[in-house]
């Protein structure tokens, strides 16, 4: 059963030792993820649905790393200390490559110790003295109607299994919200944001599925994908989305919110 959902930024940025005095201008996401971590632990957790990819993405199919211990570090942004450690269950993952089997949907394993900060980022922050095993699950590069498929299938998965099971989709948003953005300034930023704000609050996966590719392409971000299959997961289910907070202190939206379930 799914006992949490929620979508999340992964920015680095987040974490004290590396965000430095970028921290102050993250206070809002800051807040909502202290919140979103009291919520998880509340939920009493045995397995995370992990959904992000900045590492192996395949386009011709969707993927779950599947290792024997997944660690956690961000000694590439200069933090040395920082170091978890996470069990795989490989339960749930054989559950999904046989239900993936059976749809004729391509799936395949990758098999890696180090997780990204696409996942490890969401995971340090949220999983504070909770102990839940995790499925790393990344997207591919077929079209939307397929991710959301892939999330039905997951769906399926977690409400056949008598575990609890979080489902947590991260992703930042646009990319190029002012001039001084990582990739400069875009219209279309503002227009993605504002759209994914607006699915998110109205729970519309038609507001994802018909947003342009335009806008898509040129507002240079990394939720689209992740935040389709989460929609498909929770598909049907009777839930109540909450922004818990959205700011773009450096140009690139970060977005938190909960589905109560």
């Amino acid at each position: 059963m799914i006992c949490f959902a929620a979508f999340t930024p992964h920015t680095p940025l987040l974490i004290e030792t590396i965000g430095k005095e970028n921290i102050k201008h993250l206070a809002k996401t800051r807040a909502a993820m202290e919140e979103l971590a009291q919520s998880l632990k509340a939920s009493k957790p045995d397995a995370i649905f992990m959904i992000s990819s900045h590492s192996v993405v395949h386009e011709k199919a969707f993927s779950v790393n599947l290792h024997d211990v997944y660690e956690v570090d961000f000694r590439e942004f200069g933090d040395h200390s920082s170091h978890e450690e996470f069990e795989p269950d490989l339960e749930l993952a054989t559950a999904i490559q046989r239900a993936a089997r059976t749809q004729e949907l391509p799936f395949v394993f990758e098999s890696y110790a180090s997780l990204d900060y696409g996942s490890g980022v969401p995971l340090h922050l949220l999983s504070k003295n909770i102990h839940p095993k995790i499925i790393p699950i990344s997207y591919s590069g077929y079209d939307r109607k397929q991710h959301m498929a892939f999330g039905r299938l997951l769906k399926n998965v977690a409400m056949n299994s008598q575990k609890r099971i979080a489902v947590i989709a991260s992703g930042d948003l646009s990319h190029c919200l002012s001039s001084d953005a990582p990739m400069g300034f875009h219209k279309e930023g503002q227009k993605f944001d504002e759209a994914i704000r607006r699915s998110i609050e109205q729970f519309s996966a038609s507001t994802l599925l018909t947003l342009s590719e335009k806008t898509v392409e040129k507002a240079e971000q990394c939720a689209m994908r992740p935040l389709l299959i989460f929609f498909g997961m929770l598909e049907k289910i009777q839930i109540h989305p909450q922004t818990l907070s959205y700011e773009a202190p450096f140009g690139v939206g970060y977005l938190v919110a909960q589905f109560h379930l």
